[in-house]
């Protein structure tokens, strides 16, 4: 039988609502998980769920199945009370279980790359849903790899796990400063693009063949001085508008596309654009 939790005020309950901060996040080790489907994907990946709460008012059999799964398996799961509920829940947006895990360990060092490895590095992207949505087409387009270089945010604050659909936890991704993942690019001789609004190549005129890293800045800033140098090439988006600029998500989208177009190309499975 599942307990349900009426109050508050109940500690377990206090503490989960703690981890929507980051300090609170670093200090217990422990992230938030908003939906079932990210739950689950979670959970596919091996990450390590301690907690599950789920509102009472949730009637649907498929998901009341699923509880008693975790609940057998040794996982703590409670039903909370739907005014209990939403003090945990993200916003108004009631999706109807949350999950306190561990956070997920990739480190740079464990990375190896293939030979037709594709990544992503984001430096001094602040936005959490950016980091999530670029994640989710990182995942979409076969990327075999995320890279944080001097973050701004915490890799699993929980907007970036809902932004990336639980995406994030099927995706290494993982954190560095800049000038070490640059000596790790170069170590492993990966192809670096940078992108850059004043670059002269455009990004279609540039090859993503073999292991190729793109490399993205923050909208604010753009990309610091550390992604220069002869074997950097920087590429730029046409813009014929007024604006300079695409968010970070949307360009990297745009580059991870034509990476999957020409590499369908070279290997005969596309059959017109991506």
């Amino acid at each position: 039988m599942i307990p349900l939790i009426t109050s508050v005020h109940n500690p377990r309950v206090k503490a989960a609502v703690k981890l929507r901060s980051g300090r609170d996040r670093a200090r217990q080790e422990r992230i938030l998980i908003d939906g079932r489907r990210e739950i689950q994907r979670a959970q596919q990946a091996g990450v390590r769920l301690y907690e599950v709460f789920a509102c009472a008012s949730e009637d649907d059999d498929a998901g009341a199945n699923w509880l008693e799964s975790l609940a057998a398996a040794g996982i703590d799961v409670c039903r909370l009370a739907p005014s209990v509920f939403v003090r945990l829940a993200y916003g108004q947006r009631d999706q109807g279980v949350v999950a306190v895990a561990g956070p997920p360990r990739h480190s740079l060092d464990a990375l190896s790359p293939a030979s037709d490895a594709l990544m992503i590095v984001l430096e001094r992207v602040e936005k959490p849903g950016n980091v999530g949505a670029v994640v989710r087409t990182a995942d979409a387009t076969g990327a075999s790899a995320v890279i944080v270089a001097d973050g701004a945010t915490d890799l699993y604050n929980p907007n970036a796990i809902r932004a990336s659909l639980g995406t994030i936890f099927a995706v290494p991704v993982c954190a560095a400063s800049s000038r070490e993942t640059l000596a790790w690019l170069r170590q492993h001789r990966v192809r670096i693009l940078a992108a850059r609004v004043e670059a002269a190549e455009v990004y279609t005129r540039v090859s993503y063949r073999g292991p190729t890293a793109i490399v993205l800045g923050s909208e604010s800033e753009g990309l610091s001085s550390v992604w220069q140098g002869p074997d950097i090439t920087p590429v730029s988006l046409p813009m014929h508008g007024v604006a300079d600029s695409l968010n970070v998500s949307t360009t990297a989208a745009v580059l991870l596309y034509e990476a999957l177009r020409q590499r369908q190309a070279d290997a005969g499975g596309c059959q017109g654009p991506v």
